[in-house]
């Protein structure tokens, strides 16, 4: 019982995040989305309990910024029920959540156990996704049913992917920063174990983003863990790609789309860049507040181009053919310039910048004692921000968008994240001399002597 006492305040985020790994239904309120509502009341109520000053008056600022941006782009919203489900959505995954997880969030204890569960739900997100593709019970892709998406189906491709990216950078961070060897070969030993599943997602967003910060992470650490770091990725993705054929000619053609982005792209990459477009036209009109919170469907048709497809096709992974809607640029930066303007990507985005700048530069003055916490938060921050680029909240992984934006939070802000010091070796104190006692015989009796 006293080894669970430690943990107990950080449970309900770790909840949070077990909780993803069920199956949900497409359009419903997800068991991870109610968890984390009753994580946001565990909190304030841990919070009144304890009795104290919860907050420094940097994390309040840092926190609180964004709420001014959605609060104004809430007020110019749509309709009625966009402002109050927007608001909700945003103030949850960006301001409510995070507070939450900063608040119960103790030591580095608790920190290790939400960061290993994240690697644990990719390991069990990505079982499901390599079944999905060596059974072709995924959602489909290129005409066969080959693409993992895990339980989040193919109405929410970018699911899976999200996930499993993440459990590969939480991995490598806790590889890297692990003083035991043990737990390094364990984390190193998953994080390329989850190559395969999220090379069977097909997705480029996550691709780019988990190289860009796992690069980011073997350098922070030294530039020669990270070439042989490097070299032994890449002969893993050559032997489970190349020798076993783990997806190899969809994901061949899958890799070279990525430089054809301009020359030859697909439906997909035309769809993308038309809503960006679109994006920057929406700006352009209302510079300051934006359309409003989900403003962007409705303003889209009228901002973009005749390129610009009626949705895309999902099927498969236990779900009938559908027409899935555009409704969002994939780009966070634009959809956020777009609907809350340039004020919203100050106070919103300004947040998000706020804290990881402030995260590394803990990292940086940290010593090696807290890198097993410093480097896979950072990490997952780091993957957030890049994978901003092709990508936006919605769907059940948001949930984890939120708790991973919590757990910087604590490094960057919590009063106590800072690396406890280890202790100085007491001196080594000579023994104080035994005193010798002489011990002096007693006469011998004259008859003795002689």
């Amino acid at each position: 019982m006293s080894t669970v006492l430690p943990f107990l305040p950080v449970l309900p985020v770790a909840a949070v995040v077990v909780l993803l790994g069920l199956p949900v239904a497409p359009g419903s309120t997800t068991p991870a989305d109610a968890a984390s509502g009753l994580l946001v009341l565990w909190a304030l109520a841990d919070t009144l309990l304890r009795a104290r000053r919860p907050l420094t008056r940097t994390a309040v600022i840092v926190l609180g910024l964004p709420v001014l941006g959605i609060a104004v782009a809430a007020v110019g919203a749509v309709t009625t029920e966009d402002a109050l489900t927007g608001l909700a959505r945003h103030l949850q995954v960006f301001v409510l959540v995070p507070v939450a997880v900063l608040l119960l969030v103790r030591d580095r204890r608790g920190v290790r156990l939400v960061v290993w569960s994240v690697v644990g739900l990719a390991l069990w997100q990505g079982a499901i996704g390599v079944k999905q593709y060596l059974t072709a019970t995924g959602a489909s892709f290129q005409g066969a049913n080959i693409r993992a998406v895990g339980t989040f189906g193919p109405s929410d491709v970018m699911g899976m992917a999200s996930v499993v990216a993440l459990g590969v950078v939480a991995a490598t961070g806790l590889a890297l920063g692990a003083r035991q060897r043990r737990q390094r070969v364990v984390a190193a030993g998953c994080a390329l174990v989850l190559l395969v599943p999220l090379a069977l997602s097909f997705s480029r967003g996550a691709w780019i983003s988990t190289a860009v910060t796992c690069g980011t992470l073997l350098l922070l650490v030294g530039v020669r863990r990270a070439a042989k770091a490097g070299a032994v990725a890449v002969a893993a993705s050559v032997v489970l790609v190349g020798g076993f054929g783990v997806g190899a000619t969809a994901l061949q053609e899958r890799l070279t789309s990525i430089t054809q982005v301009t020359d030859a792209p697909d439906q997909s990459v035309v769809d993308r860049y038309t809503m960006w477009a679109a994006a920057l036209d929406m700006w352009r009109e209302h510079p300051l507040t934006g359309v409003g919170l989900k403003g962007f469907p409705a303003y889209r048709d009228g901002h973009a181009s005749f390129a610009l497809s009626s949705g895309s096709d999902t099927e498969g992974a236990g779900q009938a053919y559908r027409r899935q809607p555009l409704l969002s640029p994939h780009n966070m930066y634009l959809l956020v310039l777009s609907e809350q303007g340039l004020l919203g990507l100050v106070t919103v985005a300004g947040s998000w910048f706020a804290l990881l700048v402030r995260a590394l530069r803990r990292l940086r003055r940290s010593g090696t004692p807290a890198r097993d916490c410093a480097l896979p938060i950072c990490g997952l921050l780091m993957w957030q921000l890049v994978n901003f680029l092709y990508g936006d909240i919605g769907g059940p992984s948001t949930a984890l968008t939120a708790i991973c934006f919590g757990l910087t939070a604590w490094w960057a802000l919590a009063r106590d994240a800072s690396p406890v010091p280890i202790p100085a070796p007491a001196p080594v104190t000579a023994p104080a001399p035994t005193p010798t006692t002489v011990s002096v015989a007693a006469p011998l009796p004259e008859s003795d002597r002689r």
